[in-house]
């Protein structure tokens, strides 16, 4: 009795695979070679799962009796996995392109921030835009993230800050992930900034007394998949009191911790997220010699952004060491109104370049 199979990539000159024994990540000197098939194929289920990877001979005889509903002769050719985009805010309204001439002006992050733009900017639009405008716009930039080669973007909210706006935006990924061709992660991140008008102590009591409960509700009702909780740990934001708490308050609902720490500021945000079991932080530019040995023993992943450290005129975050130390290494677009890039290509050159320039 023949099966059904939706691909057959046969006869490929090069398959990658990264990993050769299953492994979830690699760290170390496991870096330094990737595990390459010469004159592969690889089998697709009609569940979108790969099936089987190996000599194209041996999938030839294994799978001689199936069918496929398309095979591609990839003869002379190269197949590499699909991008991992590790960070990215890409539900929003609200372009700030105007913020550039400012920061050419020698403007900070944080005085832009101050000034009512940056986040707050984007906010106000976004809580104004129709949960229809935020997928259009969220469709068009995902489809430039597959067109580059992402297949799996992990997705932030962050422009509500009120229950309201989380939730359309949290709607609009869902929606993304059950209507569109790629992989999304969906990450909670309410505590993006303190909203006007309050404190962060009190922005945080929000959060856990009102916010965490009514996500907690949707997930189990099956209306809403979200991930992660994510909180911008930062001076003048989230100080590490209010983001553990959060995080903590995330950590209890059954999510993953995934949040900011350690970009403008040295905060202790590393030596946190290894107590709490942080499944990833993001920047780190700042991040001490303990945090780095913290987040390696914790098997904590670095979600480097060199986008965004070079728009911020910030210093790159330690690659090298934190390569040398064992710690999971990740990358990231960090797309977002205020880093407006699709392409981990570029973000995967633009890294390299910064850890090759580090002394060994």
């Amino acid at each position: 009795m023949t099966s059904s199979h939706r691909l057959l990539l046969e006869n490929a000159q090069q398959v990658v695979l990264v990993c050769a024994r299953g492994e979830r990540f690699l760290t170390g000197s496991a870096l330094r070679s990737l595990a390459v098939l010469e004159g592969a194929s690889v089998v697709v289920g009609t569940d979108g799962l790969i099936k089987a990877v190996g000599p194209a001979a041996v999938i030839q005889k294994q799978f001689s009796g199936e069918t496929f509903e398309e095979r591609i002769d990839c003869s002379g050719k190269c197949v590499l996995p699909g991008l991992v985009d590790a960070h990215t805010h890409p539900v929003w309204a609200g372009e700030r392109v105007h913020e550039f001439a400012m920061k050419l002006a020698g403007a900070t992050y944080m005085d832009i921030h101050q000034a009512g733009g940056g986040i707050n900017f984007t906010v106000e639009h976004t809580r104004q835009a129709s949960e229809e405008e935020l997928f259009c716009s969220f469709q068009q930039r995902l489809q430039c993230m597959m067109r580059a080669g992402t297949t799996l973007v992990e997705c932030k909210s962050g422009y509500g800050l009120n229950l309201e706006t989380e939730l359309k935006m949290l709607r609009v990924i869902e929606r993304a992930r059950r209507e569109l061709h790629l992989s999304l992660s969906a990450t909670y991140c309410g505590a993006h900034s303190v909203p006007k008008g309050k404190t962060a102590v009190e922005a945080a009591d929000d959060i856990i007394s009102h916010h965490l409960p009514r996500l907690k509700e949707l997930s189990r009702n099956g209306d809403l998949h979200v991930d992660n909780i994510d909180v911008f740990c930062e001076k003048g934001v989230f100080d590490l009191d209010t983001t553990r708490r959060i995080l903590e308050g995330g950590k209890k609902m059954g999510l993953q911790i995934n949040f900011h720490g350690d970009e403008l500021h040295p905060m202790k945000a590393a030596e946190l997220g290894a107590e709490l079991g942080a499944q990833a932080i993001s920047h780190l530019e700042e991040v001490s010699d303990e945090g780095i040995a913290a987040m390696a023993a914790a098997r904590c992943s670095a979600v480097l952004l060199p986008t965004t450290a070079y728009m911020l005129r910030l210093k790159q975050p330690r690659a090298r060491k934190m390569l040398d130390e064992g710690v999971i290494v990740a990358l990231g677009s960090d797309f977002n109104p205020n880093a407006y890039c699709f392409s981990m290509t570029r973000i995967q050159l633009s890294c390299l370049c910064c850890v090759e320039r580090l002394p060994r």
